[in-house]
C-alpha cells in the first residue's frame, strides 16, 4: 500500500509539472519536490502549504525583476548604502540617507542634489539611492550629463528629439551624474531644460553635480536657463552637500604615509 500511495504522488506530482510550466510558475516547478517535502515535515495545512509555495514563487518574481531593473538603469558599478562609508565623509547625515532609502521622495516625484567636490562619493550615494529605488519597485535609468545632452543634441539634429524626450521621461527615476563636469553648449541648455520641465512634477531626478548651485549659470552658460532648471528641480527637492576630502586623494595620502613609515623603519634598521 505504501509502495502505491508513493507511485501516486509522484505521478501526481509529474502531472504537475506541465500546467506549472504552463502557468509561468517556475519556481515552484524547479522546487516542488523540495517544497512538497518540507510542508510534510512540517505539517501544513493546505492553506499554510499554498502559502508557502506562493512565497517561493514570489520570491523568485522579485529577484527576477530587480535584477532586469538594475540591467537596464545602466549603472557604471554596483554599489550600495551598507558599502558607503560614512565616517569618512561627517558632513552627511546618515539619518537623511536612510530615509531617502526608503524611496517615498520617489513615490512623491521630488528630486534630490548631491553636491560636493569630486572624489567625495556621489555617484556611489546615487548608485546606492537608485538600486534601492529598484528594489522598490521604480524604474530607474542612470545617465552621465554629458551623454544625455550629448543624446539629446544629436537627436535634435536628427529630428528626433521628441522621442528621446520620451525615452528619458519614461523612468521613473532618472540619475543624471557629473553635471558641471564639463560646460554645456547654449542649445545643449536648452535641450536640458526641455528634459527637466517634461519630467517636472512627474517623475525624479537625482542630480549629482562637483559645482554649488551658484555655479549653475557658468555651468549653463545661461542665467536666464539655469534659474529655470534650478527652479524645477529645487522645487520639492532635497539639497545634500557633501563637504570633505577625496577617497582617492585619502587613499594616495594613506599610502604615502605608510612608505615613509616603512622606510624611516629600513633607515632605523639598518643603522
Amino acid at each position: 500500500m505504501a509502495t502505491l500511495a508513493k507511485k501516486a504522488a509522484a505521478e501526481a506530482v509529474d502531472e504537475l509539472v506541465p500546467m506549472l510550466t504552463r502557468l509561468q510558475l517556475t519556481a515552484i516547478r524547479d522546487q516542488l519536490d523540495t517544497l512538497l517535502d518540507q510542508a510534510a515535515r512540517s505539517e501544513l495545512n493546505l492553506r499554510e502549504a499554498l502559502a508557502m509555495l506562493c512565497a517561493a514563487e514570489v520570491g523568485r518574481k522579485n529577484e527576477r525583476r530587480i535584477q532586469m531593473g538594475l540591467s537596464i538603469a545602466k549603472f557604471p558599478f554596483v554599489r550600495t548604502l551598507e558599502g558607503f562609508e560614512y565616517d569618512a565623509q561627517p558632513s552627511i547625515d546618515s539619518k537623511q540617507i536612510r530615509e531617502l532609502a526608503t524611496s517615498r521622495w520617489v513615490a512623491n516625484g521630488d528630486s534630490v542634489l548631491l553636491l560636493g567636490p569630486p572624489g567625495v562619493g556621489k555617484t556611489h550615494l546615487a548608485v546606492a539611492l537608485g538600486r534601492e529605488a529598484i528594489v522598490r519597485g521604480y524604474s530607474t535609468l542612470f545617465v552621465p550629463a554629458t551623454n544625455l545632452v550629448t543624446q539629446l543634441a544629436r537627436a535634435h539634429v536628427d529630428g528626433r528629439l521628441e522621442e528621446k524626450l520620451i525615452h528619458f521621461s519614461k523612468p521613473k527615476l532618472l540619475v543624471v551624474d557629473e553635471l558641471g563636469y564639463l560646460p554645456f553648449e547654449p542649445n545643449a541648455a536648452h535641450l536640458f531644460f526641455q528634459l527637466v520641465s517634461r519630467r517636472y512634477e512627474r517623475g525624479s531626478m537625482l542630480v549629482t553635480s562637483n559645482r554649488s548651485v551658484a555655479e549653475w549659470g557658468g555651468v549653463f552658460g545661461d542665467p536666464v536657463v539655469a534659474t529655470a532648471i534650478l527652479d524645477r528641480l529645487m522645487h520639492h527637492s532635497h539639497v545634500i552637500t557633501i563637504r570633505g576630502d577625496s577617497y582617492r586623494l585619502r587613499s594616495k595620502r594613506r599610502a604615502g604615509l605608510a612608505n615613509q613609515a616603512s622606510a624611516k623603519s629600513d633607515a632605523a634598521s639598518s643603522s
